[in-house]
Parts: structure tokens; C-alpha cells; sequence
């Protein structure tokens, strides 16, 4: 009866697969274990409704969710780090400590930074921005909007397009929201004429941009329609390509390290070479392309794995997946080879023989966008941010009322050296406002009484160690200043 059901809803020489255990027919692309007898600990986790092939037409399917281990300590395990993933959830303390909302009345997948996230995205970006000034590129702003036809050009129109914004009709023309930074610098590169001595030019960007994602692919912070890349473009001659990519991947791993992350993950997306309808360049070009990325990663001695098929539609691409406390990997940084768009806009420069030559380009990303790495810090620190990126660094506690000003001239001092500090002078008692700074997992809480007016000093607890006991004032911000320095990702 089984066999004649799903002759109904399949295809001449289309194979499905069973698998029986018992009484149990399982319709399933199997098999999961060689044998059940081996499965110790087994949990049923929900139970939902499906219709076949996704038709409300259709009969309804049951769908059972579970999870099997060999040993019950490995199904304990598992929950234990389901219990964990979900305690780390962004959404859940994003909102706990206000750092951003997503507000539906303006529309699902736009963020809302709160005054506490805006200070740790400032921080973030003020350290990016510093960074690709210190490894030579150039800081480029470009518009939100651009005309279609530029679009058409680019090729995103064609490749891209059910990924974009409807087009808005102006006074002289349609126009689109941008999808993606790179046109707008390859606007500025063609601006003026390059010669060989100019190259290689780095544009970096913050730049927002919009994405049509779907609304069941929403999620957070993690997907969203409007974000910011940290992007930059590279034009240089085919001579220096290898550099420069070597170059962005050990910009990735001190991103990375920077944000306190160790271990992370390497993969090379390929294109398919069976749909070269889904591509556009020639194939000899993508197999210098792949060529060039493959060389870099091995002067890096870094291992990876390619990934056909999962290349940009103008070229290939490095990702660098980082691994998070609970070993989870997150796709973010992106290193991508382009031969295409150099050819689409006709850029060229002047090289040593005088003639014109066709720059090639790198695209990258490295928090991937603001947003989602975003997302990722507040999981892997579980909202207890290192002392550089806290939105509130330091936690004043006066024990009385009468240690109010000693507490204002303490917290004047913390602030001359660049802390953002907080002083909680309310009438409260004051084990109140020290449990209420550790809900807010602010780093340093510093309580002063009689003791410590007297003799300069400040009582330090300190997130995840407790009281430390009193300390000279100028001891202590001895040791804040030189966390701060170094962005160490510790207390």
C-alpha cells in the first residue's frame, strides 16, 4: 500500500529507499547505524506534521524528531551542549542586556543598535578601520542606492537579481538598492587613470547593504536583510595576485585572534564546471583563478577543503570558518578571486611598456558583516564581552550615600583613560547594585567605603573570579589601561 502511495507523487525511474526495523517502516535515504541493536540512549524530541512533497493537497505525512547515541553519557552530552547553545542564544541576551531589537513595525531582518550594541559596533569597526589603514588601504564611502543599469553591467542583475530589492522608479531612471559594495569602488578606481606604479589599489568600505533574504530564512542578527560589510576591493596586475591574497588571508586570521577566536577553518569553493550557464567568465580564467587561491593557502601551509560548485558567480573563493567555544563553526571572513568585473567595466591600467592592461581584483570580507560577527561574539562570550569591547567597562558601587563623591571623583579619573564606566548612586542596598552589574556581566565592579576613601583605593570584583579585595586606585587602572592596550580577550 506503502509502494502504490508514493507512486502517486514520484517520477518514471525515480528511486526511493526503506529501511524496516520491526514493525517500523521507515522512509528514509539510510541507513543510519549498521544495526539498531547498537543504539544505547535514544530521546524523542518533537513531533510535527508535513505534507508530501511540501503540497497541502497532498496527504500529511508524521514526522518524528529524535536523536540516538551508542552510550546514554554521549546522549546526556549532546543535551548538555543543546542546553548550552541555547543559553547563548544572541536573541535572548541581545535582549537581556539591550544591545539591539529587531522592530516590526519598520520590517523583519533591519536591526536596531541600542546605545550599549552601538558602543561595541563602534569598536569593532574603529579597530577594523585603524587596521586597514595600518595594511594600506584606502577608505572609500559610496551611495545605498545606484541606477539599475549599473546593476545590468555588474552582471547581479542577471546572477543576482531575485536576491535584490525591487527597482524604484526616479525622476531619470530606475535604481536599486545595493546588494553589494564592489560596483561603487570599481566607480572610484575608474575615476582617474591608474598606472602600474599606482597598483595594487585597497578600497575599504563599512558599507550597508540590502539583501532580499526570505522571511523562514531569518534568523537574528545571523540573517538579515539590511547589514554591514567590512569590504574591500583590490586592484591589482595578475604579477601581485598571490600577495595580495596571502595577504587578506593573514588579515583574516588576526581578525579573528583579535576577537579572541583560536581555531578556525579553511574552504575553497569551487565552480561547477557542468553549469557554466550559472557562471560567467571563461574556463581557463577560473582555473587561474582557482590556481592563484590554491597557491596562496599552500605558501600559508594551510590546509583546506574545496567545495565545488559554491564559488561566487564572477570567481572563487577562500572562506575562513572560525570555531567557537562550543566548537561550532561559523562561515564569516571571505577571500574571492575576480577576473569578471575588471572585464565587464573595461578597467585598465598603464603598465611598464606603455600599454594598456586589464587590472584582476580581489573582493573581501572578513567580519563577513558587522552584524552576524556580531551575533557570533555575543554567543562565544555568552554576553561577557572582553573589557575592550564591554559597553559598560567598569561598575561604581558607593557603599553609603556619603561615598557618592568620592565614587564621582573615582569615576572621573577611570573615565580620563578612556573607560566607560557607570556609577549606580541610587538609594539601594549595595549587594542590590553589585548583583545588578553582574546580570549586565560588566567586568569590573568597584566598591568604595570608608577604607577605600581614605587611602585612594577601590574593593575590585571582577567578572568570573569575585572579590579580589582592595587595591590602590592607581594600581587598578594601571592594569585596566593595559588590558585595553593590548584588547586582550581575558580579565
Amino acid at each position: 500500500m506503502k509502494v502504490h502511495f508514493l507512486e502517486k507523487f514520484t517520477h518514471p525511474g525515480e528511486s526511493v529507499s526503506f529501511y524496516r526495523n520491526g514493525e517500523f517502516l521507515d522512509f528514509c535515504r539510510g541507513p543510519h547505524v549498521p544495526t539498531t541493536g547498537r543504539v544505547r540512549a535514544f530521546k524523542v524530541m518533537s513531533i510535527a506534521g508535513a505534507y508530501w512533497l511540501g503540497d497541502e493537497k497532498n496527504p500529511q505525512l508524521q514526522r518524528i524528531y529524535g536523536t540516538a547515541f551508542f552510550q546514554k553519557k554521549e546522549l546526556d552530552a549532546h543535551f548538555k551542549h543543546l542546553e548550552e547553545i541555547k543559553a547563548r542564544d544572541h536573541r535572548v541576551i541581545g535582549k537581556q542586556l539591550d544591545l539591539f531589537s529587531i522592530q516590526e513595525i519598520a520590517g523583519a531582518g533591519l536591526i536596531f543598535w541600542h546605545p550599549k550594541g552601538a558602543i561595541i559596533r563602534k569598536q569593532m569597526e574603529d579597530w577594523m578601520r585603524d587596521e586597514c589603514l595600518r595594511r594600506g588601504y584606502e577608505l572609500v564611502v559610496t551611495p545605498h542606492v545606484m541606477r539599475r543599469e549599473l546593476w545590468k553591467i555588474s552582471g547581479h542583475e542577471g546572477f543576482y537579481g531575485d536576491n535584490m530589492y525591487a527597482p524604484m522608479e526616479l525622476d531619470d531612471a530606475e535604481y536599486r538598492l545595493k546588494p553589494m559594495n564592489c560596483p561603487g569602488h570599481i566607480l572610484i578606481y575608474r575615476n582617474s587613470p591608474k598606472s602600474y606604479r599606482d597598483l595594487p589599489v585597497r578600497y575599504a568600505e563599512l558599507g550597508n547593504v540590502y539583501r532580499y533574504e526570505r522571511s523562514g530564512t531569518m534568523h537574528g542578527l545571523l540573517r538579515v536583510r539590511g547589514f554591514t560589510q567590512d569590504d574591500a576591493h583590490i586592484f591589482c596586475m595578475p604579477s601581485q595576485i598571490e600577495d595580495e591574497i596571502v595577504a587578506c588571508v593573514e588579515f583574516a586570521e588576526e581578525v579573528l585572534h583579535k576577537f579572541g577566536f583560536a581555531e578556525f577553518k579553511v574552504e575553497l569553493s569551487t565552480w561547477d564546471a557542468t553549469k557554466p550557464q550559472d557562471y560567467t567568465g571563461a574556463p581557463e580564467d577560473w582555473q587561474t583563478a582557482i590556481d592563484s587561491l590554491k597557491s596562496a593557502l599552500g605558501r600559508k601551509g594551510i590546509p583546506y577543503r574545496e567545495i565545488p560548485g559554491e564559488a561566487a558567480f564572477y570567481g572563487p573563493k577562500i572562506d575562513v570558518k572560525l570555531v567557537d567555544v562550543l566548537g561550532r563553526l561559523w562561515q564569516l571572513s571571505t577571500v574571492q578571486f575576480d577576473f569578471n568585473l575588471p572585464k565587464r567595466f573595461e578597467l585598465e591600467y598603464t603598465g611598464e611598456d606603455g600599454e594598456k592592461h586589464q587590472p584582476v581584483m580581489v573582493h573581501r570580507a572578513l567580519f563577513g558583516s558587522v552584524e552576524r560577527f556580531f551575533g557570533v561574539l555575543i554567543e562565544n562570550y555568552a554576553g561577557a564581552f572582553p573589557l575592550w569591547l564591554a559597553p559598560v567597562q567598569i561598575g561604581l558601587v558607593p557603599i553609603s550615600e556619603k561615598h557618592t563623591a568620592y565614587a564621582e571623583k573615582v569615576k572621573a579619573e577611570l573615565q580620563s583613560i578612556g573607560l566607560r564606566v557607570e556609577l549606580d548612586s541610587r538609594n539601594e542596598k549595595m549587594n542590590a547594585k553589585i548583583r545588578e552589574f553582574g546580570l549586565q556581566k560588566v567586568p569590573f565592579v568597584l566598591i568604595m567605603g570608608d577604607k577605600e576613601a581614605e587611602a585612594n583605593a577601590v574593593s575590585v570584583r571582577t567578572r568570573g573570579k569575585g572579590d579580589e579585595g582592595s587595591v590602590a586606585l592607581m594600581d587598578f587602572m594601571e592594569r585596566a589601561k593595559k588590558l585595553l592596550v593590548g584588547k586582550s580577550a581575558t580579565l
